[in-house]
């Protein structure tokens, strides 16, 4: 296997996750994919102050927070006044799999769902698969 691990090295991302010891999981898991400027926030209030702030290249994202939930984040996202903020790449994260989280997940338009747990090799490919669609990697 080829280590690509340094195309990641100065792409940004942002972590938003409530759950300390989740988040901590999965840094561990971008700084094993190569990522080293990940940012983190708590709710989806200061996951967006945080987006505007650092500007990621993409947002990793779980969808029950309190008091801002993740979809709330993304329909703040997306109607920003700023179009390069607003097209912000965004995957959830999320052991939400029920099908009207998904539609309304769809309809605010995020880029990617994955279901918690998740693995090292399906996080690295949903990840290359959007920077590569980005021209990002």
């Amino acid at each position: 296997m080829i280590d690509d691990s340094s195309r990641y090295k100065d792409l940004r991302i942002l972590v938003i996750e409530d759950e300390s010891y989740t988040r901590h999981m999965i840094t561990g898991l971008l700084r094993q994919i190569g990522f080293q400027h990940i940012n983190e926030s708590k709710d989806g209030g200061d996951g967006f102050k945080e987006t505007v702030r650092t500007r990621p290249q993409v947002v990793l994202c779980d969808v029950h927070m309190e008091p801002m939930d993740g979809l709330g984040y993304l329909g703040m996202l997306r109607d920003f006044k700023h179009p390069d903020i607003a097209a912000t790449p965004v995957i959830f994260l999320t052991a939400d799999k029920q099908q009207e989280t998904v539609i309304s997940a769809r309809q605010l338009k995020v880029d990617g769902y994955l279901v918690k747990p998740v693995s090292l090799q399906t996080l690295k490919q949903r990840l290359d698969a959007l920077l590569k669609f980005h021209n990002l990697i």
